[in-house]
């Protein structure tokens, strides 16, 4: 039968069936959706639309380019997990990367680079009293070479990036964990990427809370 956006088929506002009185056309097919899949497996297949055009449509991803707004900074990174979709919580038992899906990526090539840019390992542990003395000899020696490495020009470079530096505690904290809270702003089935933003501010509060009411939810559910 196939899927069919024609209005042939349905039938009279009064309940009578319509005769089809000719037959159904290219333009007026539809396509199944892609449902694509977070999988390390990546697959993108190429479809050819009306007007020659080509979409791009990914069944299976892992990885997408995310930027970082506050910071000016886009890195790609890997998808670890979807947590939250609004429009429907099947899409977050599947794992499934639709546009405004919300998921959380890998920490470690933003840490990297804030690393780099403003001489800051954020995300570290303050307070590291389990571990041995000796332990903490060795990193603060590896520091201090990392520290000789660097240039006059580098150092002076990062001590003035240092007065206009600010982080979110909340972005400071999933550092901590390696997981980033983003948003997926491409459409996956469409143009087979899964591109966005990590999510900061206002966004981030009303995402987490919402993370934040469902895992209650599901503690009182248990």
């Amino acid at each position: 039968m196939g899927i069919s956006r024609d209005s042939m088929h349905k039938r009279r506002a009064t309940g009578g069936k319509k005769k089809a009185w000719r037959k159904k056309r290219k333009y007026e097919l539809g396509r199944q959706p892609a449902n694509t899949k977070l999988s390390s497996n990546k697959t993108v297949r190429r479809i050819r639309v009306r007007g020659g055009n080509v979409k791009w449509r990914a069944l299976r991803l892992d990885t997408g380019n995310f930027s970082w707004g506050s910071e000016a900074v886009t890195r790609k990174t890997r998808l670890l997990d979807v947590v939250y979709n609004a429009s429907n919580n099947e899409l977050v038992r599947t794992q499934t990367l639709v546009k405004s899906a919300i998921v959380q990526v890998d920490a470690a090539p933003f840490k990297q680079w804030y690393l780099q840019h403003y001489g800051v390992d954020v995300g570290r542990k303050k307070k590291a009293t389990t571990k041995k003395e000796t332990a903490e000899e060795g990193e603060g020696a590896a520091t201090a070479t990392e520290e000789t490495k660097k240039s006059n020009h580098v150092q002076r470079k990062i001590e003035k990036r240092q007065k206009d530096r600010q982080l979110d505690p909340h972005i400071e904290e999933q550092f901590g964990s390696g997981r980033l809270l983003a948003c997926i702003s491409s459409r996956p089935g469409q143009c087979g990427r899964a591109d966005g933003y990590i999510l900061e501010g206002k966004e981030l509060e009303f995402y987490m809370k919402k993370l934040q009411r469902k895992k209650g939810k599901a503690g009182a559910g248990a």
